[in-house]
C-alpha cells in the first residue's frame, strides 16, 4: 500500500464514514422456511427502522411481503420478536403501529388486519393449519399502564379474530408449537422472579376436538433449569434444549415422556430467550443441524439423533443464528470477522454455501480490516474473564512511535448476553481511526456454560465492572494501549456498567453510555413486566435490599465520577426510561464534570435510524477528540459539551 502517513491515534482518515457505518447495515433475522420459499426480517435504518418482511421464492426472486408503512415488529416483553409465521404461502404478521395481526396471501393480495383493534399485543406466532387459526402469546395491558397479562390463545382467522384462551395464569409464556399429527402442544412457562435463562418449564398437552389443552402436564425444566426451543420432529418427538446438565445440551423426550439428553457437551446449544422466535437447530432429512457455541465462538454441526453420531459441517462464521431447513437447504444468519451477518443458504450434499441478503454493503481492502483476536485474563473472583481484542488498522495510516492508541471497552447488554466474533462495521469505525477496542465478555455473559452465566447473580455492577476494568489494565500492561486513555461504552445493561465503572474505579478517562441504567431504584420501580424482578437475581429483592440498591446506583454515587462521560437517550424508551440518563447527567453538569446528553425523539430502546446511529458515531468521536486533544479527520458537527475548560 506504499508508506503509511503518520498521525495520532484518532485523527485517521478512515474510508468508513459514519453514514455509511450507520445506514448501509440492515438487521437480518427471524428466517422461516415454507416449501421452497424462504423468509426473513429486514430492519431497514434508512427506513426509519422499519422491519420489512421479505421472501425469497424457490425460482430465485425475492419480493417484499409486507410493503411500507406495515412495520412487521411485535411488542410482548417490549422486546418482540416471533412476528410472523407462514404455511402454504399465507403470511400472518404483526403490525407495529397497531399491534393486530394480519394476513396477506393466495387470494389476499393486499395485508388485512385478523384481530379487533385493541391494547394487546401478540408474539410468536404458529399456524395451526388444521383450524385455520393462529396460536400466539398475547400480553395485555390495562387502563393504568401498569397492570400486564401474558396468555396463551388461539386466534381464529375465519372467525373475525376470535381468541380462545389455551393457557393462562402463569407470568410468561413463550415457544407454543404443535405436533405433526396436529393433536399435541408444546410451550414454555415461568413466573417471577425467574428470567427464561434462570429457569422455565416444559410443558405438554393434548389439543382435543373442541381445540382446548386436555392433560397438560410438566415435562421437564424448573426453577433452576433453563428450556430453550421446544420443537417437534418429523416423527413426533419433542426436541428441546436445556442446561440441566451445566450447558445448553440437546433433549428430547423418550417413548415414556421423560427427558432424555441427546448430546451431552461443553457446548451452548441454546442462547438467552430475550425475544420470541429464536431457533438454533432445525431437522435436515434424518439429521438434526444445530448451531452451537464454544469459547464465544459459533460453529455448526449435523447430529444423528438414532446414533449420537455429531460433525462439524464446513462453514466459516463465528456467529450463527435463526437456523431453519426446507427444501433439502439449511438457512441461518451468519457472520464471521471478515462478514458482517447474511442470510445464507447450505446445501449439506454438497456443502456449497450461497449468500441470500448482506446486512452490510461496506467492504473494506484487507489492511482497513481489524480482526479480532480472542483473549483471555484474570477476571472476578479467581476465575478467568474473556474478550475479543481489536487492534488498530488502517493501511494509509499509523501512530508515531512514541505513542499507544486509546482503548475503548465496550460492555455488551442483557446484561445476560454476548459479544460475538464478527465483522461489525460499528467496531471498525473506530479502529480504522486508530482507536484499539476489547469487546467484553464479562462474567454473567452466556456462551461460556451456566456456572460463567451465573457470576453475575448478586453482583451486578461488581464482576461486570470488574473484568472490564481487567480487561483495559491487562492491555495497557502489555504495553499494547495508552493507559491514560482508556474509554468504557456501552447500552442499556452495557450502559449500568459504563457508568459503575466510572464511579466505582479510578481506571477510566471517558464513557459513553447509551440508553443506560444510572438507578437501579428507578429501574426496579419503572421499568416492564418482563425486567420487573430481573433485578431480584442481579442484586437483591426489592424493597427489602433497597440499600443495596442506592449503594451500587451511579447516579448515588456521583462523587466517585470525575472523567467527561457522553450520554445519548431515545425519548420513546420503555425500557431503560429517559429520566434514567436526565439524571445522571444534570448530576454530572452541577458537580462540574464534563458531560454531553443527546437525545432522539421517535427513538425506543436501541437506535434504528439510520440518522440517530450516524449523528451519535460521530458525536462520540468529536467527544473523545475534545477530551483528549486530537482532531478527528473531517467535518463533524460539534456537539455540546458542558463544563469543559477552554
Amino acid at each position: 500500500m506504499g508508506q503509511k502517513t503518520k498521525a495520532r491515534y484518532g485523527a485517521w482518515e478512515s474510508p468508513l464514514s459514519a453514514a455509511v457505518a450507520a445506514g448501509s447495515s440492515v438487521r437480518l433475522g427471524e428466517i422461516r422456511t415454507d416449501g421452497e420459499d424462504v423468509y426473513w426480517i429486514e430492519g431497514r435504518p434508512a427506513e426509519k427502522g422499519r422491519n420489512a418482511l421479505v421472501r425469497r421464492c424457490g425460482d430465485g426472486s425475492v419480493e417484499e411481503v409486507a410493503p411500507g408503512p406495515f412495520n412487521v415488529r411485535s411488542q410482548v416483553h417490549e422486546y418482540g420478536g416471533g412476528a410472523y409465521a407462514v404455511a402454504g404461502r399465507m403470511v400472518f404478521f404483526v403490525n407495529f403501529s397497531d399491534r393486530r395481526i394480519y394476513r396477506v396471501g393466495g387470494e389476499v393480495q393486499t395485508p388485512v388486519p385478523v384481530t379487533p383493534e385493541s391494547t394487546a399485543r401478540y408474539a410468536d406466532l404458529q399456524v395451526e393449519n388444521g383450524r385455520m387459526s393462529v396460536v400466539c402469546v398475547r400480553e395485555e395491558h390495562g387502563k393504568d399502564g401498569r397492570s400486564v397479562r401474558n396468555d396463551l390463545v388461539r386466534v381464529h382467522v375465519e372467525k373475525g379474530g376470535g381468541i380462545d384462551v389455551l393457557a393462562a395464569c402463569r407470568d410468561f409464556y413463550s415457544s407454543p408449537r404443535i405436533s405433526p399429527c396436529g393433536r399435541r402442544i408444546a410451550w414454555l412457562e415461568w413466573d417471577h422472579p425467574a428470567m427464561p435463562w434462570d429457569g422455565c418449564e416444559l410443558v405438554v398437552g393434548e389439543l382435543s376436538g373442541d381445540g382446548s389443552i386436555a392433560s397438560a402436564r410438566k415435562a421437564a425444566g424448573g426453577r433452576a433449569e433453563s428450556i430453550f426451543q421446544p420443537e417437534w420432529g418429523p416423527d413426533g418427538t419433542l426436541y428441546f434444549v436445556s442446561d440441566a446438565g451445566g450447558w445448553w445440551n440437546l433433549w428430547r423426550l423418550d417413548g415414556r415422556g421423560r427427558p432424555e439428553c441427546v448430546l451431552e457437551t461443553t457446548a451452548e446449544f441454546g442462547r438467552p430467550q430475550w425475544v420470541f422466535g429464536m431457533s438454533t437447530y432445525a431437522f435436515t432429512g434424518s439429521g438434526i443441524t444445530c448451531a452451537y457455541c464454544t469459547d464465544g465462538l459459533w460453529k455448526l454441526g449435523m447430529l444423528d439423533p438414532s446414533t449420537g453420531q455429531f460433525s462439524d459441517l464446513a462453514v466459516e462464521y463465528t456467529s450463527i443464528d435463526s437456523v431453519r431447513a426446507g427444501g433439502g437447504r439449511i438457512y441461518f444468519t451468519g457472520a464471521s470477522p471478515r462478514q458482517a451477518p447474511s442470510v445464507i443458504e447450505y446445501d449439506p450434499e454438497s456443502g456449497s454455501v450461497a449468500v441470500l441478503k448482506r446486512s452490510s454493503g461496506v467492504v473494506l481492502d484487507d489492511g482497513y480490516v481489524s480482526l479480532p483476536k480472542a483473549v483471555t485474563y484474570p477476571g472476578s473472583g479467581g476465575g478467568d474473564a474473556h474478550a475479543f481484542y481489536y487492534a488498530p488498522a488502517n493501511g494509509g495510516f499509523e501512530g508515531d512511535a512514541d505513542e499507544l492508541p486509546p482503548l475503548i471497552v465496550k460492555s455488551h447488554g442483557g446484561p445476560t448476553g454476548a459479544a460475538e466474533c464478527t465483522f461489525n462495521p460499528g467496531i471498525q469505525f473506530w479502529t480504522t481511526r486508530g482507536f484499539a477496542v476489547l469487546d467484553v465478555n464479562y462474567g454473567g455473559s452466556t456462551g461460556y456454560g451456566r456456572e460463567y452465566r451465573e457470576k453475575l447473580k448478586g453482583k451486578w455492577g461488581i464482576v461486570d465492572v470488574q473484568d472490564c476494568a481487567s480487561g483495559a489494565l491487562c492491555l495497557a500492561g502489555q504495553g499494547l494501549v495508552d493507559g491514560k486513555r482508556l474509554i468504557i461504552t456501552g447500552g442499556s445493561a452495557g450502559g449500568y456498567t459504563t457508568l459503575s465503572a466510572l464511579a466505582f474505579t479510578n481506571v477510566f478517562h471517558a464513557g459513553a453510555s447509551y440508553y443506560g441504567v444510572s438507578d437501579l431504584e428507578a429501574l426496579a420501580t419503572e421499568t416492564h413486566k418482563f425486567e420487573s424482578h430481573y433485578l431480584d437475581s442481579l442484586v437483591g429483592t426489592y424493597p427489602e435490599q433497597r440499600e443495596v440498591y442506592i449503594r451500587r446506583s451511579p447516579v448515588h454515587n456521583v462523587e466517585g465520577l470525575s472523567c467527561p462521560v457522553i450520554f445519548f437517550q431515545g425519548l420513546e424508551d420503555r425500557i431503560v426510561p429517559p429520566n434514567q440518563a436526565r439524571m445522571m447527567a444534570d448530576s454530572l453538569r452541577r458537580k462540574g464534570v464534563p458531560v454531553a446528553h443527546v437525545e432522539y425523539g421517535g427513538e425506543q430502546h436501541g437506535f434504528r435510524r439510520a440518522a440517530n446511529i450516524e449523528r451519535s458515531l460521530e458525536a462520540e468521536l468529536y467527544f473523545y477528540g475534545r477530551i483528549f486533544g486530537f482532531q478527528p479527520a473531517g467535518g463533524i458537527e460539534p456537539v455540546e459539551i458542558v463544563n469543559l475548560p477552554g
